[in-house]
């Protein structure tokens, strides 16, 4: 086998390409960086590598705690499990997985460029990522599609939990559909002074179908559901902003129309900076395959790092999203970081996040007091 050119196709999470002073591996699109003796060119001085490192691990700090919080803040209070909140939580599990499982490993294979982890984890890390982040973009997208239906056609009927629990379910089964390639075709290789993950696509002098493949998964896992998501939005935004909305105009009413506002207007936040972050990476790619020459410069492992630790930052911000711009959200993460000498949970923000078993015994007692009242 010969040595990984220095083309690298995009892999969202796992690229076959070279990563930045190692083989092709995960998330990967920097320049081999090795020369024929082995020798990596792009070693950095100890602080730089440390202040990366640094970058790193707090990031991936923030998107597993965050992420966590909100998994917990959804599952064990009922009153957020709405259909919305049910994408929600798909979405803080894909991200928190991606920031656990795929960040660390890649940033260790782009600064020393040796594949340490094994033939199982650089299949699992170049086909893992891919379904992670298709099942993000697309929970993204469903919370679009119910924010719609929810919106502009109130009358119709909408999805049920396990209705809701069946589409999340198709999500991951396409996820995974879409990134098995990935994973089939991944494999680890030697070369003088290291190991290497690599995506070794079928030969073909051309790289017709690493190309092919990495361009469907752009346009289906990023262009196409922000097309999907930015018209549903822009109809739902016509609608409660610029329009008369024919109905009752009681205070409950105009409550509720600022509580689908305040919805619609965090989750355009959460899918702008989902699109900023992976902007830059989907053109690094894209430059790889007009531009090679470019990844033969020494200061492209910077930019790598740069690019990908932006792309992976998108993991973190949407705990940060939730808790400004949602009440109950905000009342969650209060309650979770408690023990903060500087967070103060109030006994009505305590009220308002009530376990399960609180509801539970609260209709329970209603109930009983319906029967009561109807038998008298």
């Amino acid at each position: 086998m010969e040595e990984p050119p220095p083309l690298a196709a995009w892999g969202a999470g796992g690229g076959s390409g070279n990563g930045s002073g190692g083989g092709n591996g995960s998330l990967s699109g920097s320049p081999d960086g090795w020369d024929d003796d082995g020798e990596n060119q792009f070693v950095q001085p100890g602080w730089q590598v440390a202040l990366w490192a640094a970058a790193y691990a707090g990031l991936v700090l923030v998107a597993v705690v965050g992420n966590g919080v909100v998994m917990w803040v959804i599952v064990a209070h009922r009153r957020m499990r709405t259909v919305t909140n049910y994408f929600l939580l798909n979405l803080a599990g894909a991200e928190a997985a991606l920031a656990a499982l795929n960040t660390l490993v890649n940033f260790t294979y782009a600064v020393h460029g040796d594949w340490y982890y094994g033939l199982a984890y650089c299949r699992f890390q170049n086909f893992f990522p891919v379904a992670a982040l298709f099942a993000s973009i697309y929970s993204m997208t469903a919370v679009a599609a119910d924010r719609y239906m929810a919106i502009i056609h109130p009358l119709k009927p909408r999805l049920s939990a396990t209705a809701t629990k069946v589409v999340i379910c198709v999500i991951w089964l396409l996820a995974l559909l879409l990134a098995f390639p990935q994973g089939y075709y991944a494999t680890t290789a030697s070369f003088p002074g290291r190991v290497v993950c690599l995506v070794e696509w079928p030969e073909n002098a051309t790289h017709a179908y690493e190309i092919t493949y990495h361009f469907c998964v752009t346009v289906v896992s990023y262009v196409l559901p922000l097309l999907v998501i930015g018209y549903a939005y822009i109809v739902v935004g016509i609608t409660l902003w610029a329009s008369e909305i024919p109905g009752d105009s009681s205070n409950r009413y105009h409550e509720q129309v600022s509580a689908k506002r305040k919805v619609v207007k965090m989750m355009i936040v959460v899918v702008c900076t989902f699109a900023t972050c992976w902007l830059p990476f989907h053109v690094y790619f894209l430059m790889q395959i007009f531009k090679p020459e470019w990844f033969e410069q020494k200061y492209i492992q910077q930019v790598y790092l740069t690019i990908f630790w932006l792309a992976m930052s998108s993991t973190m911000y949407n705990p940060i999203i939730y808790c400004c711009l949602n009440d109950r959200f905000r009342i969650g993460f209060k309650r979770a970081f408690r023990w903060c000498p500087f967070i103060n949970a109030s006994e009505y923000e305590g009220l308002e996040m009530k376990s399960t078993r609180y509801f539970q015994t609260q209709s329970s007692m209603y109930k009983a007091v319906r029967k009561t009242q109807d038998t008298w």
